[in-house]
């Protein structure tokens, strides 16, 4: 009797802590809403992030952030960060191309990203000298204490190119992974890279 007794009693605690564990993850966690980060994030899908300083966030990365001029929390990509300059060109053949020149480089990138493929279809330039779109395509210097975001489902996305720069004080953390559903990959991925590009840009 007294070994069954232990084993159920071992099998309590463990659905005791095994609650208490999804109750603390769903409590720390992030619920996506909507298709502006698809196919990276999809709506309904839990996010861990981790609570950060501007000092912590780097080129890429997808940060939990206050919309601009409100206390809701959404998910975003940093594009470019203070000293930079972005920009967008929109044609037919290619509606969606970001430039970054990286401060104190002189070398002007393509950023790419598997997440945007063939996904997007709407063109618009970028950028006015509040990050927003604009009638042509022009770079831009990001401003001390600012950074411009973009989603990866850009075509749906309010980002930068609707809100302006981002204020990286209304950065409230880096997401570090996902955490539901259980299918889901644990890691991110789609993480944009540069290619170099010749000439000056727009």
């Amino acid at each position: 009797m007294r070994p069954r007794r232990i084993l159920v009693a071992l099998l309590a605690v463990l659905a005791v802590l095994s609650g208490g564990t999804a109750v603390g993850v769903t409590a720390l966690s992030v619920r996506v809403e909507g298709a502006s980060m698809a196919p990276t994030l999809r709506d309904g899908e839990r996010l861990l992030a981790t609570p950060g300083s501007a000092d912590d966030i780097r080129r890429f990365d997808l940060v939990l952030m206050h919309r601009p001029r409100t206390e809701v929390l959404i998910v975003k990509r940093v594009i470019a960060l203070p000293g930079d300059r972005v920009g967008i060109v929109s044609t037919p053949q290619d509606p969606f191309e970001v430039l970054l020149r990286k401060a104190g480089d002189d070398r002007l990138h393509r950023v790419a990203s598997d997440a945007w493929g063939d996904r997007v279809r709407r063109t618009g330039n970028c950028c006015g000298a509040d990050g927003t779109r604009s009638a042509a395509p022009r770079l831009r210097t990001v401003p001390p204490g600012r950074f411009f975001f973009l989603g990866d489902n850009p075509d749906v996305s309010d980002d930068s190119r609707h809100y302006g720069w981002g204020r990286l004080e209304d950065v409230a953390g880096r997401v570090g992974a996902r955490v539901w559903p259980p299918s889901a990959p644990h890691g991110l991925g789609n993480r944009p890279h540069l290619t170099q590009v010749p000439g000056d840009g727009p």
